[in-house]
């Protein structure tokens, strides 16, 4: 039986007492952003009342500053399980972080240099890779995805991998169809030829618990709108490597970690909100098992409920979704797989679009995402263009009775549309 405190975690976040017509909203539009707790949003208003400023000054408040902004590269440290705070750099979001990483790497290629890229991916962890290798002059190989499951084509893989592999970037678990990749696995394979890896978590980031040192990936960013937090993206980089390539960056602006790969004045709200949005994961399991003695183990008891709960709502979801044999799910639907994927599901049916049954999902206060989700490489590899998928997506403040009023109405609405 399911003994997640669903309840009392949704009292934490205000928006999930939203109306519509007099009935509660049910958020399946996690992985396109998840709701916050109010203390991620007490946090960001209170460092703009209390302690606005610019680093580096001499004055009390710009040095009170710069201390809350340095814990707020420690608490991140901590949840993406690196001990070394200057290891991470906090952008706009992941795309940005991105297209900055790899116009920097791209200096470093030259022709007959090949770039791994997978078929699975978002295209913040695609394009950018794309773009670089074109003006390097190096070659773009592509790890296919195996449509009967949506999972990659290992063997391909490693076929790929050769002395002229200089990056593999990877994806650690599908925004469009759930799918978790063996990326600790496919990272010391990258390693035997000497290739750097770096891992786009931001779909992970919600649903598991990430280890940098153990995955011992060369770089990983993630987005803290996903994981309950505000806009602003984080990026991890073994020091050896941020210490070693060259970035863009200003004169003026600080050649030491992690300064050096943070350009320009950061969201500096943003960067106390992400901390508190992993605070309040580590309270959660904390809260879960009382004998968490630090930060990093609140976090893993934390992720440990939170994948059990998530686990008990897909295995729900996929044997509801047996009442609609002409939906077509693309991803892992055996029960016996829950571990090999997050609850993100994408559908798609012969009858209707999934922008026209979204549409009329949302007339009912259920909130779901149409088309490409920016998987785009996904979507072409499965022919799914241009209407994509219908996704519904879960997190740990989803309720089985939500996923039940989300079928039922698609027992409504299909016949219908």
């Amino acid at each position: 039986m399911n003994q997640f405190p669903v309840e009392a975690v949704r009292k934490k976040f205000p928006a999930l007492n939203r109306t519509q017509d007099g009935e509660p909203v049910c958020h399946f539009d996690g992985p396109a952003g998840s709701q916050v707790p109010r203390r991620v949003a007490d946090s960001v208003s209170d460092y703009l009342l209390t302690t606005n400023s610019n680093r580096g000054a001499p004055f009390p408040l710009s040095q009170h500053s710069d201390m809350r902004l340095d814990v707020a590269h420690l608490t991140l440290a901590d949840f993406l399980g690196t001990r070394d705070p200057g290891c991470i750099a906090f952008g706009q979001n992941m795309t940005s972080l991105t297209l900055a990483l790899s116009r920097a790497l791209a200096r470093t290629w030259k022709p007959g240099d090949e770039i791994v890229v997978t078929d699975l991916d978002h295209d913040a962890n695609v394009t950018p890779w794309v773009l670089a290798a074109e003006d390097a002059g190096a070659t773009i190989r592509r790890i296919p995805v195996r449509l009967e499951d949506c999972t990659l084509d290992r063997d391909a893989y490693r076929e790929l991998l050769n002395a002229n592999t200089k990056l593999v970037a990877l994806g650690y678990a599908s925004n469009a169809t759930g799918t978790i990749n063996p990326v600790k696995e496919m990272i010391a394979e990258a390693n035997t030829v000497g290739a750097m890896t770096f891992i786009d978590a931001v779909h992970m980031a919600p649903h598991g618990l990430i280890d940098v040192t153990d995955l011992d990936c060369d770089f990983l960013c993630c987005s803290a709108y996903k994981f309950f937090g505000p806009h602003i993206g984080v990026m991890y980089g073994k020091r050896e490597r941020f210490e070693s390539i060259p970035p863009y960056k200003l004169r003026p602006s600080p050649e030491s970690l992690p300064g050096r790969w943070m350009t320009g004045t950061q969201s500096h709200e943003a960067m106390i909100g992400a901390a508190e949005a992993v605070e309040y994961l580590a309270d959660l399991g904390d809260q879960i098992a009382t004998t968490a003695s630090s930060r990093r183990e609140g976090l893993m008891a934390a992720f440990m409920a939170i994948s059990e709960h998530e686990r008990y709502l897909s295995g729900h979801f996929l044997q509801r979704l047996r009442e609609f044999p002409q939906l077509r799910l693309w991803g892992i639907d055996e029960l016996d797989r829950l571990c090999e994927r997050v609850p993100t599901f994408s559908l798609t049916y012969p009858q209707a679009t999934p922008a026209e049954i979204a549409k009329k999902l949302a007339k009912k206060g259920i909130y779901s995402w149409p088309g490409n989700h920016y998987a785009l490489p996904f979507t072409e590899a499965a022919g799914l263009e241009p209407e994509g998928t219908l996704r519904i997506g879960l997190l740990h403040y989803n309720t089985i009775q939500e996923v039940d009023r989300l079928c039922d109405s698609l027992t409504e609405i299909l016949p219908k549309v």
